[in-house]
């Protein structure tokens, strides 16, 4: 069945088809953090990085549920953030499959309304990585925060080990709104017990030399500085999927 999301957007029975399954709506501007609403099939089937050689056994499915930073806009599908920090896992020898769930455009309400799906993959563990466009397009953080805590009460109730990555709201939207929008993350991680990374992009946010040209996604080597960073809490969240087995 098709899954409904709000916006402009509806996804078909699998984003695991050839084509284009995130469709923009009529006088859409597809290509915007904040507006576009398109997902291409990564090699006609959903995109995941290599397991890697690690322990016995199978590999670890790790779901990264996000937006455009997460799918990889603008880039091939083997320089997407999932498919670079399953390379990396597997350098450091974890045997893990990373499932590239992220829509471009997507909101903390478009991964809400899409979870369930995404759990079709039976993930043990998830890098919830979504909030960018609630904040460029200057929604109610309460609203956030209650998607995210929706999120997160699910997955938890799935038995799925969670690593929350914060975001910052962007600076045009002023003092209050950013104080209230930057503590959604904390909070809830620490509601949840969930292993948190502060900012998804850290080191790379408003440094040209790592973004593309709109100055918000980010290129090749913003996308290796993500995954340079954020891989010890990677690490960890697998730690706790090890406990958990």
């Amino acid at each position: 069945m098709p899954v409904s999301l709000p916006g402009p957007c509806r996804i078909l029975p699998r984003y695991g088809g050839k084509g284009l399954v995130c469709q923009a709506a009529r006088g859409a501007r597809a290509g915007g953090l904040a507006l576009a609403v398109i997902l291409a099939a990564l090699g006609g089937g959903r995109a995941h990085a290599d397991p890697g050689a690690g322990a016995g056994g199978a590999p670890v499915v790790l779901s990264v549920l996000g937006d455009s930073l997460t799918a990889g806009y603008g880039l091939p599908a083997d320089e997407a953030f999932p498919a670079r920090l399953g390379r990396a896992l597997a350098e450091k020898g974890h045997a893990v499959r990373v499932v590239n769930a992220g829509v471009s455009g997507d909101t903390s309400a478009g991964g809400l309304a899409r979870l369930d799906w995404v759990l079709g993959d039976e993930p043990q563990a998830m890098i919830v990585e979504l909030g960018a466009n609630d904040g460029l397009r200057g929604l109610d953080p309460v609203a956030t925060r209650t998607n995210l805590d929706r999120i997160l009460r699910t997955l938890r109730d799935h038995g799925v080990a969670v690593l929350l990555a914060g975001m910052k709201a962007p600076p045009n939207m002023g003092r209050e709104y950013a104080q209230v929008f930057d503590a959604v993350y904390p909070q809830l991680a620490a509601d949840h017990d969930v292993v948190f990374y502060p900012f998804f992009l850290e080191g790379v946010a408003l440094n040209p030399a790592l973004n593309q040209a709109d100055g918000m996604h980010p290129n090749a080597q913003g996308v290796d500085e993500v995954v340079a960073r954020i891989l010890p809490a990677v690490e960890t969240l697998l730690d706790r999927v090890e406990e958990g087995r």
